[in-house]
Order: C-alpha cells, then sequence, then structure tokens
C-alpha cells in the first residue's frame, strides 16, 4: 500500500500541479518497484534459507539413524554375549530351581500333614 506523498503548497505554486503531480506519480512508482524488488529479494533468500535448514535438518536425521544403528548393533553383540553365558549357566539355574521347588512342595506337604494330623481334637 503505497503512502501518499504530501507536499508543501509552495511547491506547488514553484513548480506547478501537473509537474508536482507527475513527481509524485514518479515516486509512488519508484516505491511499488523498490517494494516489489524487495519482497522478491526476501521471498529468494528465505528459499535460500528454507532449502539449508531442510538440508540440515536431513543429515542430523542421517546421523541419528547412523548413531542409532550403531546403538542397536552394539546392544545385540552384547545380549548374544549373554546368552552364550547363560545358556552354559541355563542347567546349573535349570537344578537348582528344580531342587528348590522339590524341597518347597515336600515342606509344605509335611506341614499339611502335621496340621490334618495334630490339628484335629
Amino acid at each position: 500500500m503505497p503512502i501518499p506523498v504530501k507536499l508543501s503548497e509552495q511547491f506547488y505554486q514553484k513548480l506547478g500541479h501537473d509537474l508536482v503531480d507527475e513527481m509524485v506519480n514518479w515516486f509512488n512508482q519508484v516505491d511499488a518497484t523498490y517494494r516489489s524488488d524487495l519482497r522478491e529479494v526476501n521471498e529468494l533468500n528465505f528459499s535460500r534459507f528454507d532449502a539449508k535448514l531442510e538440508q540440515r535438518l536431513a543429515q542430523s536425521d542421517a546421523k541419528w539413524e547412523q548413531r542409532l544403528a550403531q546403538f542397536d548393533a552394539k546392544w545385540e553383540q552384547r545380549l548374544a554375549g549373554l546368552e552364550v553365558k547363560l545358556e552354559g549357566q541355563g542347567r546349573m539355574l535349570l537344578k537348582w530351581m528344580v531342587g528348590l521347588w522339590m524341597a518347597t512342595v515336600t515342606t509344605l506337604g509335611g506341614l499339611i500333614v502335621a496340621l490334618l494330623h495334630f490339628g484335629r481334637p
């Protein structure tokens, strides 16, 4: 929206209304041209900025995906090593579990028999 140019009455009296109106129109045209040029430059700069931002975000995404893949590979390797360790210890752990289960069942069975036998009046 062009800003209306207002000149002094003395300016109009010295140069005449036709010449001053022509100058005002010329100033308005120059102003419109500069505004248009400025808008184009701003849009061009913004498009450059947007392109750089998208490029940097893509690079950052790629970097994070690479780090996540390395982290995932490291954890898979550690879990595989842990599985190998537990495989050898698994049989011993199973023996302990069965032994403790048998001891618990035997103890509970004895307690139930004792309560049934000695619990009656």
